[in-house]
């Protein structure tokens, strides 16, 4: 298997929230950032799905007074 790397950009705020997380936890900032990623990998459409049928559910009747 192929191994590729990527660089990302955070805040100051925002790396400080991930490497106080990350030693929270007992684990390297990469290894957490990792299993999160793979955790949203395998299961990529549920937390959108959720948010997806709150949003229709909540607007049904505005949706239909639009149609």
């Amino acid at each position: 298997m192929a191994v590729a790397s990527i660089t990302l950009d955070f805040s100051d705020e925002q790396l400080q929230k991930l490497q106080a997380i990350a030693q929270e936890t007992g684990i390297s900032l990469e290894d957490l950032l990792r299993a999160r990623i793979e955790d949203w990998l395998s299961h990529p459409t549920s937390d959108f799905a959720q948010a997806a049928n709150y949003v229709l559910k909540k607007n049904a009747e505005l949706y239909r007074r639009l149609a």
